[in-house]
């Protein structure tokens, strides 16, 4: 990392907070300790298969771009295949999760407006993401409920990158 006098700084990619779930797969969070206020931005590795996150809808909007691979994006109770370039907007209140494709890796670039205290999420029951191990064990707005049966992300190394 490359601190900047202006209080910003500069990091690539293999040198930020990697972190991996056996859920979930890989990602890299670009914030260098605490948050970020406004906006979160991530870099999703999606293993063949597996979601980036519970099925959820919040308050705020995020956005997607597909960098590499395939996956599926499940929207509001409907599965669209994704390639790479693909952009994704959902607007606040839209219910979503990002699927890897059975057979390849892919890599997602995440971006999301953060509405601090305010912030609202909502994990509803969905026979579509259930098929797709994205559902939560229970409706709920709390994320503690949400990812109550899965092991908390754990750090590791940074990885080379690209990455498959």
């Amino acid at each position: 990392m490359v601190e900047e006098k202006s209080g910003g700084y500069v990091v690539n990619v293999k040198d930020a907070g990697w972190t991996e779930s056996d859920a979930f797969g890989r990602v890299v969070r670009f914030e260098q300790g605490e948050p970020f206020s406004d906006i979160g931005i991530h870099l999703f590795l999606l293993e063949p298969g597996k979601p980036n996150c519970r099925y959820h809808r919040e308050n705020a909007q995020e956005n997607f771009l597909v960098l590499s691979g395939r996956c599926k994006l499940l929207m509001n109770g409907e599965e669209r295949a994704l390639q790479a370039w693909d952009f994704v907007h959902c607007p606040p209140g839209v219910t979503h999760v990002l699927v890897g494709d059975p057979k390849e890796s892919c890599s997602v670039l995440a971006i999301g407006h953060r509405k601090g205290d305010a912030h609202e999420l909502f994990y509803p029951k969905s026979e579509l993401a259930a098929g797709y191990g994205a559902e939560a064990p229970e409706p709920t707005d709390q994320p503690q409920v949400a990812y109550s049966d899965i092991s908390p992300r754990r750090a590791i190394d940074p990885q080379e990158w690209p990455t498959t």
